[in-house]
């Protein structure tokens, strides 16, 4: 038999979903809600808490409790690499029409706010081993959070790794005040004459961190899921490497596997 503060949570459960109270509103205090309920505070916190754990509930200091707003969805295929591809060479006023996250979020540019970092670093014996350089290599670190214009939390935590000494032919591949690049990474490489044969990413997922909760703005007992993106030339050189810290609460990844026919 369902506890008490269980059936409390499926009936708010169920008017949230049918969109009463909206997203943004503001639930009745816990007194009213013990009120309506005739259970104790304690018993409607423990509802509360459960839906706080589910992403339904947010609970603002000193405001109350708030239905929580659906942030926007991201969804990414595995075909992006070939569109990004094909897009590499196109004009360059067609690439800065739309980018990646668009595709994946369906955003348009506008909507979209973005910011990266630059800066040089030394390759550590897990960066050395990733890109298949000596230990001490000069890399470009490059950071990127990119979000929603109406929204607060970036989509994903990005950081990938260049190794200097293949852009470093176009200075502009060392400036952050170029970015966003129109067409992205893969064009970044094409600049320099790098074409990619292929790309491998591995995801895993694990509790997030303080940190990782704080910038991603993650529900009560949501996972990160990572995913290490390694880029290969055609000459089967590792070019670049990225690690991405995606919100599992609106993140999901399609695979699609084209089969050889018999």
């Amino acid at each position: 038999m369902a506890k008490a503060y269980e059936r409390i949570a499926d009936d708010l459960r169920e008017s949230i979903r049918a969109g009463e109270p909206r997203p943004g509103d503001r639930l009745p205090s816990e007194t009213k809600l013990a009120e309506r309920y005739r259970r104790s505070v304690p018993t409607i916190r423990d509802a509360l808490r459960v839906l706080r754990d589910e992403g339904l509930v947010e609970k603002q200091h000193g405001r109350g409790n708030f239905v929580r707003r659906a942030r926007t969805k991201v969804l990414r295929s595995s075909d992006r690499h070939q569109w990004e591809k094909d897009r590499a060479r196109r004009p360059e006023a067609e690439r800065l029409a739309t980018g990646s996250t668009e595709q994946a979020t369906g955003l348009r540019v506008d909507d979209l706010v973005f910011q990266a970092a630059y800066r040089e670093v030394k390759a550590d014996e897990r960066l050395a081993e990733a890109l298949g350089v000596p230990g001490g290599t000069a890399l470009v670190e490059r950071t990127y959070r990119t979000r929603y214009a109406a929204e607060t939390a970036p989509f994903a935590l990005v950081t990938s790794y260049l190794v200097r000494a293949l852009v470093e032919p176009n200075p502009d591949l060392l400036d952050a005040a170029n970015e966003p690049w129109p067409g992205g990474t893969q064009n970044q490489l094409l600049s320099v004459g790098i074409e990619l044969d292929r790309i491998e990413e591995r995801v895993t997922a694990r509790p997030p961190t303080p940190e990782e909760t704080a910038e991603l703005e993650l529900p009560p007992g949501t996972s990160v899921l990572l995913l290490r993106k390694t880029s290969y030339d055609i000459g089967g050189r590792v070019v670049e490497m990225s690690e991405v810290t995606l919100s599992g609460d609106r993140t999901e990844m399609l695979f699609v596997t084209p089969l050889e026919r018999w």
